[in-house]
């Protein structure tokens, strides 16, 4: 179901600052509302963060977009099609590396088989060292 589809069957409309903050996201990978005002503004004037952070939460209702938190500030936002992944994130230089979950999967296991915690991979974001800062 693409965006119009879904917003029409949840009794919203397709406006083109909508359309900007998916497209925003989509081309950025991960975005902060910051970043996705900013792509926007070099396309298109009209459009206030307050707009692009009411869109970025319904486009997750949606089921669009999907948000983590790789810094201490604004949720980051990707898209939800983009597969699953987790996030390392080097502190000394903010550089944001991705791995599949299944680099996680023996911590995600233990937590379900030992407390019956299931864990939300797509939210893990874990903060380190880069090999490259590491030296």
């Amino acid at each position: 179901m693409d965006l119009h589809q879904r917003l029409r069957s949840r009794g919203y409309r397709l406006t083109p600052q909508r359309e900007l903050v998916l497209e925003a996201v989509s081309s950025l990978g991960h975005a902060t509302p910051e970043d996705a005002l900013g792509w926007i503004r070099e396309r298109s004037g009209g459009v206030n963060i307050s707009t692009v952070y009411r869109t970025l939460e319904l486009l997750e209702e949606l089921g669009l977009v999907k948000h983590t938190h790789l810094s201490h500030g604004a949720p980051t936002y990707h898209a939800a099609a983009a597969p699953e992944h987790v996030h390392l994130v080097c502190r000394p230089c903010g550089k944001v590396i991705e791995l599949e979950p299944r680099v996680v999967s023996p911590l995600v296991d233990t937590l379900q088989d030992d407390v019956g915690f299931a864990a939300d991979v797509g939210h893990l974001t874990v903060f380190g060292q880069c090999a490259e800062c590491s030296r």
